[in-house]
């Protein structure tokens, strides 16, 4: 039971790192319709400035470790912001009117240029960092192992539930948030409303660029290690998490990945790690026959 319980908070915690990612997914679907590929890659520039910061502040001499996660995070939002803004308008506006295959395609040039390009400046091998929140609380004791939740845990847990939180209000009390939904809806009748639809699909693209710094920060500190590849895998659990909660819903993003984490935690631990997204997948495939649009998502609707 011990041994349960502190594999149930792992998958908690792995889970709300896809959800951060998957928020950012489903936010750029919900608004044009089209699944940003290179959002994962976004989420490892993240992390590298992360880990870049906490070098230049380390240097600087700044031990306070509460300012330091407020420096580097600030730091690691504004420059991946940049990425998302950067990736609407070469690979997304200029395409937007274009066949439905051209931006995914263009998407995914820009995934693979983005790999490459921290591949090149940041060499290729992997960069360790050393802990930065220690401690934790301890669950339980007295079985065949202590149960333990870090204050790392906590921090990963508990930034995910306010960034739904705090999102979901701005897209349902707030004019960007009004105006995200009238561009859902039909871009072309908001825009004749007055409303500036490419304003609101690059503040969704930089928001969405945000939340996969936040992500990528969050990576960084629990696992202690990076490379240029982890964007991508970690990318396709989150599209996969955002699939299966229903795509376009911030709650089934962060569901989705509760789900899929919870099941590569607990098949890593009882059955063979080597097929832990073998599991995930074939999970997600089962799920989707009996629910088509996820488990929080709406059956689309078509006035004729």
């Amino acid at each position: 039971m011990d041994y349960a319980l502190q594999q149930l908070v792992n998958g908690l915690t792995l889970g709300m790192i896809y959800g951060l990612i998957a928020l950012g997914y489903t936010m750029v679907y919900g608004i044009i319709g089209m699944i940003n590929f290179a959002h994962g890659d976004i989420f490892m520039v993240g992390a590298f400035t992360s880990l870049i910061g906490f070098l230049l502040l380390g240097l600087g001499g700044v031990t306070f470790v509460p300012l330091a996660l407020v420096l580097v995070l600030v730091l690691a939002m504004a420059f991946t912001s940049l990425y998302g803004f950067t990736v609407e308008r070469l690979a997304y506006r200029p395409l937007r009117g274009s066949f439905r295959l051209a931006p995914l395609i263009s998407a995914i040039g820009m995934s693979i240029f983005l790999q490459n390009f921290v591949q090149v400046t940041q060499d290729a091998r992997v960069k360790p960092l050393e802990p930065v929140i220690r401690g934790g609380v301890v669950l339980a004791t007295g079985g065949t192992i202590e149960v333990t939740l870090s204050y790392m845990q906590i921090t990963i847990i508990l930034t995910t539930l306010v960034v739904l939180t705090v999102f979901t209000l701005i897209i349902a009390r707030t004019p960007l948030g009004r105006a995200m939904r009238a561009c859902e809806q039909d871009r072309r009748m908001a825009a004749l409303l007055g409303i500036d639809t490419d304003r609101t699909i690059s503040l969704t693209f930089v928001i969405g660029a945000a939340l996969a710094a936040v992500a990528g920060m969050m990576y960084l500190l629990y696992y202690g290690v990076i490379d240029f590849f982890i964007g991508f895998v970690a990318g396709i659990k989150a599209f996969t998490a955002a699939v299966l909660g229903g795509i376009g819903s911030l709650p089934g993003a962060v569901l989705g990945a509760l789900l899929i984490g919870l099941i590569e935690t607990f098949w890593s631990a009882y059955f063979s790690v080597q097929y832990k997204d073998v599991a995930a997948f074939s999970i997600l495939a089962i799920a989707l026959i009996f629910l088509p649009s996820g488990i929080l998502g709406r059956n689309e609707i078509e006035k004729v």
